[in-house]
Formats: C-alpha cells, structure tokens, sequence
C-alpha cells in the first residue's frame, strides 16, 4: 500500500508541472493576441491622425512658426548694380520697389550707389515685401525706411554719423619708396596720393628721391566717437626733404586764394605737372628709337613711364578735354587742351575715370584714366605728349612758369598762418617726444 502511495504521489507532480506548462503557453499566446491587436488599433488611430485635415494643417503652422519670418540681407554692391536692380534679385516685386524709390526720391545720390558700399535690408518672407532698409547716401549719412505694419508705407529718417576733425603728424624715411614708407606708417592712401601731388609739379620720384631721404607732414582726419577715420581732409604742412634739401610746403586759404605754398609765398602749381602719374619708370624717353612693334627707326614724340596696369593717371594742367576715345595704336586716348599754348596727350590707357568726358573740365592732379597697355604696346605703360603751339615737345626738359605768389593782405596773413603751422609741428613733434 506504501509503494502505491508513493508512485501517485509522482504522478500528480508530473501533471501538475505539464498543467502549468500549459497555462504558462496559454497566457503567453493570449498576451500576444492582445498586443498585437493594440498595436494594429495603434496603428490605425496613427494613420487616422496622419491623413487628418486637421492635424496636417496643424503640423503646416509649428513648421511655418519655426521657419524665421524675417531675412536680414547685407548686400556688397558690385559694379554697375542700382538700387532697383539689387532689390529684384531678392524677388522683390516692382510694386515693391517703386514705393521704395519714391520714398528716396528726394535723395541727390539715390542713383550713384557705388561699388562695395553696403546695402542692409529686411525681408518679410511670408509675403516677400521689404520690412527695413538703410540706404548709403555717403559714408556719414544713411536714410533708414521703416514699414508701418498698419498703414504699410514707409517711416524715412536720417542716421548721421557725427565726426570730428584732428590733425594728424607723422614723420618717416624713405628706404625702398615713398609710398610703401607713409604706407609702413598708416598713413591712408587718399594722403598719399595727394602728398605726391604736390611734389608732383617739381619732383620725379623715379629720379629725384634717394635712398634715406625723409619727410614730415600734418594732415587732417574726420572720425567717430570710436576713433575710426570716415574721411580725410586737407595736407596742412608738407616737407620732403632730398638729399638734405628742405622743400615744406604750407596750406593756405584765403579769399579766392586756396593751395600750397612755399617759405616765400609761392604757389606749388605750375603750368604743367613734370609727370602725371606717380611712383612709374621712365622707360622711354623723347627722340630717335627703335620702335618695339613696327621695328624700324622712328621719332618717339612723346615720354613712357613704365607702371602696374590700373594705376591712376593724373591731368597735368587744368583744361578741358577735347577727346577721350580710341586712338588707333595709341589705344585708349585722352586729349587736354590747357589754354592757347599748350595741349597734353594721355595714350594706352586700360580704361577711363568717369570724369574722362570730352567738353567736361579737369583740374589739375585730378584723376582722368588708368594705366593699360592698349593700342601698340608691349606692356602697361603711360605715353606722355606735351604739345606746344602745336609742336610735340620733351616734356621732360621743358621750362615751366613759375607759380603765383601772394602778395598784399593775402601775403600778410600767408605769413601768419606760416607761423601758426610751425609752432603747431613743434608741439606735436614734442608730445611724440
């Protein structure tokens, strides 16, 4: 009876272990069914949601919020863009452009933007209209526009930017040449160039200058409040001093008088500049040569200088022009006729400055082109004809009259201001000290 016993007792064991096996495999497949018809329910209610009107509508918006509504442009005016031109790259429309133009209208130079000034506005993505836009009159004034969101016409107001004037000292030596020297010095170019204008009437600065030649100068400076230099005025003092020789030239203004002058009152003007162009090489002199191109014997009516293709070319005299067009092998040509006995030729130049119009008036050290090599040349250099009482003549040899010199009350004050201009050099000598 106790084996008997026994072996049931293993028996239940057994069938409960199988039945709970089963159970466990019965939970497990109903656990399954319900997670998949959840998810299958899941995925309906997503596909719902997704193909909703609604919900895609919805879904639109945050994108559209999350997307910047206003685009701030800062665009870099290249050669020959206008204003109206600019705004239609953008997608601006003409309706939009025109309202703009006529809230600038009044504005003298709203047609003259010029190349790599700053044009900043903003754009309304939502319907591509013009929220905001400064417009560069001048490097110290803009016109800002505004839109009024209510009325949409636009609020104008100037931006000034106040400067004040100081002079500047600076005194160096010349190694390699003037200009890399004033340039080592941070001296702005606009100085430079006119510093060379001055000394231009007299001075070759191929051939004059020598190595370790100095100068001084007092110039003027318009700035900000943040010590940044919008523009520069006028050279107050100049001396270049050549081979130990003293040349200081001094502004003066007075009545109809304006220039420099030297110690003796004397104007720095001459007839004509010696050379219209700086820092060139003399490359080829007036008379008898062997021409580079035709390759034969002929007269050289005229002076080369030798410089980098785009460097400015001066009018050695007052005058008007009488031609600026192509001149056969000249190339690009301008012709000045300074009074009834002289007349100056400008030959192989790359392009003309704006002013090179014939019958318009030029003043003398005034830009009129740039140096090229058009027409018959070997290279960019400058061809150089002065022509009296209508006979070219060497210009290098040629005897200049003399400047004006003050005389009377001019004279008087002249002497004054001389006076003023030297104590003001001392002092600023004395604080660089």
């Amino acid at each position: 009876m106790k084996i008997n016993f026994k072996l049931s007792h293993i028996k239940i064991g057994k069938n409960l272990e199988f039945i709970f096996v089963l159970l466990l495999i019965l939970v497990s497949i109903i656990i399954t069914q319900i997670y998949n018809f959840s998810r299958d329910q899941a995925k309906k209610e997503y596909v719902n949601l997704i193909n909703n009107l609604y919900f895609q509508k919805t879904v639109n918006n945050i994108f559209q919020n999350l997307q910047p509504k206003f685009q701030n442009i800062e665009h870099k005016v290249i050669r020959n863009e206008s204003l109206s031109s600019i705004l239609k790259k953008y997608k601006i429309k003409d309706k939009e452009i025109n309202l703009v133009l006529n809230k600038l209208s009044k504005e003298k130079k709203i047609g003259s933007i010029k190349t790599n000034q700053i044009l900043k506005f903003t754009i309304n993505s939502s319907n591509n209209s013009i929220s905001k836009l400064i417009y560069p009159v001048s490097r110290t004034k803009k016109i800002e526009l505004i839109r009024n969101v209510e009325t949409g016409s636009f609020l104008k107001r100037e931006m000034v930017t106040n400067l004040k004037k100081r002079k500047v000292f600076k005194e160096g030596k010349i190694v390699q040449s003037l200009y890399k020297s004033a340039m080592d010095l941070s001296i702005p170019p606009s100085v430079i160039v006119e510093f060379a204008r001055i000394y231009g009437f007299q001075v070759d600065f191929q051939r004059d200058i020598r190595r370790n030649d100095n100068y001084q100068i007092i110039y003027e400076v318009f700035e900000d409040e943040n010590k940044k230099i919008f523009n520069t005025g006028n050279i107050l003092y100049a001396d270049l001093n050549l081979s130990g020789q003293s040349n200081a030239f001094y502004y003066f203004k007075f009545e109809k008088e304006e220039g420099h002058f030297d110690l003796n009152g004397k104007s720095v003007k001459k007839a004509l500049m010696k050379t219209p162009i700086n820092g060139a090489r003399l490359s080829s002199g007036f008379g008898m040569r062997k021409h580079p191109i035709d390759n034969y014997n002929k007269m050289h009516k005229g002076t080369d200088f030798a410089a980098p293709e785009g460097t400015p070319i001066m009018a050695s005299g007052d005058g008007v022009i009488i031609k600026a067009a192509w001149c056969g092998g000249g190339g690009n040509c301008i012709k000045i006729k300074h009074n009834s006995t002289y007349t100056t030729v400008y030959a192989h130049l790359s392009k003309f400055a704006s002013v090179a119009r014939k019958g318009n008036r030029v003043k003398q050290g005034q830009t009129i082109g740039y140096v090229g090599s058009t027409g018959k040349s070997t290279g960019p250099h400058l061809h150089y004809e002065v022509i009296f009482n209508g006979t070219r003549i060497n210009s290098q040899t040629l005897k200049l009259p003399s400047g004006k010199i003050l005389k009377g009350k001019a004279r008087e004050i002249f002497e004054v201001k001389k006076i003023k201009l030297d104590v003001l050099k001392s002092e600023m000598i004395a604080k660089i000290n």
